[in-house]
């Protein structure tokens, strides 16, 4: 099966069904948001479930570059940490974050709120991802931000506190940006007021981050319950952050291609304990998507099941709330019996790759028929379909969503299977292994 494992992986079809339990690793959101909280909290804290992989192991670097005292224990995905209840005790350092963009965004606000002077960078594609939106909000409440290079990208000098007071965004191109002034706000010296002026892009990411700060002992004042739109968020500071212990989820995000793997093959079931309707991630909702093509779905509070159908119908679906499903969903609907058009997507152009132009590019290889705008992409079902090396762009979604490609389309090979590890170092073996029915 495999010519070079370096190089490319081939993926068999699936001849028959399979039944299966899938248990992706921790869910990368959360791992990273759990180290940033640990790490300014005041006291100890011990997180269970984390993720190991690149883009959290760029957050561990860092936090250690800044002097966070840690145990490690790889073997049983769990961190003990002291933080440091506030100011990051050590006040000069050079901070490289590869292509993580949580850990550049959440590090970037965490830094301007610290006394001390720190520069931020990441490799060339994060260098021509923009923060120039997170630097505006940063420096309307006080904090102090450089770059050095192109205005509103990385690399960039920041450090010195902020002053607090209020700021607002208006069509927010990611919520990590949001989330990183969040997480933030209770270093600052006086409350920081959050105001959303029209959508936001990934907005259940933004739920989240509100959240692990109730577990971590702040609490913003949140709309009421049942009003599903955020407006205006206020977190009082300074306040302090508390030690605890939190357990991270399975990645949801992650989830979506074994589901999507039963989708896709007629008869077949994949079960994936720890997550549910209680989950703190977005992308659980992924099930309900596949429910609309047809798919048979069980969801309980802990607990998500898919089965296979014998057929799929295509789809017109806004996916602004869960834009890292769209790869996996442009998957789907190749395998359906009507077109799927996927609408309000424009910052998947801003991704570890332009993601919409990488679909047109591979989906075409395949013999289906693409019709991408600015910030759409419908995919027309063909037929038949034909073999192909897919490119992956150093996007770990596009290696993952093809994979499931090739369930269904003989002769699919995934080029540069490697690019996985960014947030699911072993995805392929389990993949292997879930469709082989093995649990």
């Amino acid at each position: 099966m495999l010519e070079n494992p370096a190089d490319c992986i081939d993926i068999p079809t699936a001849d028959a069904p399979f039944d299966a339990r899938a248990q992706p690793p921790g869910s990368k959101s959360i791992t990273n948001r759990a180290l940033a909280l640990a790490a300014v909290a005041r006291g100890d804290s011990v997180l269970t479930g984390v993720l190991f992989a690149d883009d959290t192991l760029r957050m561990i670097a860092a936090l250690r570059t800044l002097d966070i005292a840690m145990t490690v224990d790889r073997a049983n995905h769990r961190i003990t940490m002291t933080g440091c209840g506030g100011a990051f005790p050590n006040g000069k350092v050079d901070i490289f974050c590869q292509n993580a963009g949580t850990a550049i965004r959440f590090l970037t606000a965490l830094c301007a709120a610290s006394p001390g002077r720190y520069r931020l960078d990441g490799n060339a594609r994060m260098r021509e991802r923009p923060i120039g939106e997170l630097a505006q909000a940063l420096a309307t409440l006080g904090g102090r931000i450089e770059f050095e290079s192109a205005s509103g990208y990385p690399p960039l000098l920041t450090g010195g506190g902020l002053r607090g007071g209020g700021c607002q965004f208006a069509q927010v191109k990611s919520s990590q940006y949001i989330s990183a002034i969040l997480i933030a706000a209770p270093l600052a010296q006086a409350d920081i007021e959050v105001q959303l002026r029209g959508p936001v892009t990934s907005e259940p990411y933004v739920r989240m981050t509100l959240e692990m700060m109730r577990h971590f002992g702040v609490h913003p004042d949140m709309p009421p319950s049942g009003d599903d739109e955020l407006k205006l968020i206020r977190v009082s500071a300074p306040a302090t952050y508390n030690g605890t212990e939190f357990a991270i989820e399975p990645d949801a995000s992650n989830a979506s291609y074994f589901l999507a793997a039963a989708a896709v093959t007629p008869g077949s079931r994949v079960t994936i304990p720890g997550l549910g309707r209680q989950s703190l991630q977005g992308d659980v909702l992924f099930a309900d998507v596949l429910r609309q093509m047809g798919a048979e779905v069980f969801m309980d509070r802990t607990l998500i099941e898919i089965t296979g159908p014998k057929h799929l119908n295509g789809l017109t679906i806004d996916m602004n709330s869960i834009p890292d499903m769209v790869q996996t969903l442009a998957i789907v609907a190749l395998f359906a019996d009507s077109p799927t058009r996927i609408v309000n997507v424009p910052n998947l152009r801003l991704k570890e790759t332009d993601r919409l132009a990488a679909l047109d590019n591979e989906l075409r290889k395949l013999g289906a028929r693409v019709h991408t705008t600015a910030d759409s992409i419908e995919i027309f079902p063909a037929e038949t379909y034909q073999p192909a090396s897919i490119d992956t762009y150093d996007d770990h979604r596009m290696a993952m969503a093809f994979a499931v490609a090739g369930l269904r389309i003989k002769g699919v090979r995934i080029n540069d299977p490697k690019c996985t590890a960014k947030t699911y170092p072993d995805f392929f073996a389990d993949f292997m292994a879930t469709v082989a029915g093995r649990s």
